[in-house]
């Protein structure tokens, strides 16, 4: 089973600019929380608690301010800072001593996932003990994103941003790779663009057959927050969901309540930490449950 994950909250979100050019696009909001509370949420429902978080430089402590270290969730997060973007694998190259001889999933920090079947296909994603898997997705314009053609799980091929797609699958930003990712990151060639390229990753694990793809299913989301668009849209989604069945998406308080790693007791700190607002009272209200 893997325990360990990484949160890639890095970039320099230039779509956005000048809203990045003072804060980090993961601390933006998505309606009530931080974007960052989304991917790391993803993460807690695949009972992942022990969590690397990669940063732009001199962005370290914005995101202390908001989760020092996770103790408050009942897990173990760190943080590592990159001087500039080379690429999603770099991940498992500054984070080779978080993840040392285990294996590892990583997830994009502007990603966006929900639906009633995620648990489900989270367990089936960390239950990997050799190879990789990458989650898969059906957009109405494929063109613009990774796209993989399949065969059930198997993946036939994989392309990035391909002008005649051979399917409607995105390769979304949600990935578990058993500890032969760090080798095959390092022997990564710089694309044209400079950076190390994901989809020649996950082709290293498919030309050695060991890669596979899950799915989110129909009625699930997934939405790429990018541009200051997408933004507005995530928010809306949220809004949306949230007022309409009076529940949160990603109180990561609550996850880590519904995991047995907190008690009631500590969520009282979160309450104070947090202050007088929507998401203390949503708090208070599961504690009184």
């Amino acid at each position: 089973m893997i325990k360990k994950g990484i949160i890639l909250a890095g970039g320099m979100g230039t779509r956005m600019s000048p809203l990045t050019k003072a804060v980090n696009k993961q601390l933006l909001p998505i309606y009530d929380k931080p974007l960052i509370f989304y991917p790391l949420s993803i993460l807690m429902l695949a009972k992942i608690k022990n969590v690397l978080i990669i940063v732009n430089k001199g962005q370290l402590d914005q995101y202390k301010k908001l989760i020092p270290d996770g103790k408050r969730l009942g897990m173990k997060i760190d943080y590592v800072e990159q001087d500039k973007p080379r690429g999603l694998p770099d991940a498992f190259i500054l984070g080779k001593n978080f993840i040392k001889n285990d294996s590892i999933a990583m997830i994009l920090g502007d990603n966006f996932f929900y639906g009633q079947s995620l648990s489900k296909m989270l367990y089936e994603c960390v239950k990997i003990k050799k190879g990789a898997k990458v989650v898969l997705h059906r957009v109405s314009n494929p063109e613009k994103f990774g796209v993989a053609s399949v065969n059930g799980k198997k993946i036939l091929s994989l392309k990035e941003k391909p002008k005649k797609p051979r399917s409607n699958l995105a390769i979304t930003g949600l990935y578990f790779f058993d500890n032969n990712v760090i080798k095959y990151a390092k022997e990564l060639k710089p694309s044209r663009r400079n950076e190390l390229e994901i989809v020649d990753l996950l082709n290293k694990y498919n030309k050695k057959k060991q890669l596979s793809a899950e799915f989110i299913g129909r009625g699930g989301a997934w939405l790429d927050t990018g541009s200051v668009e997408d933004f507005y849209k995530t928010s809306n989604f949220v809004s949306s969901i949230e007022n309409l069945q009076g529940f949160k998406i990603a109180c990561l308080e609550e996850i880590s309540l519904n995991n047995n790693w907190i008690t009631k007791k500590s969520i009282i700190k979160s309450i104070k930490f947090y202050g007088n607002c929507d998401y203390s009272k949503y708090l208070k209200r599961i504690i009184s449950q």
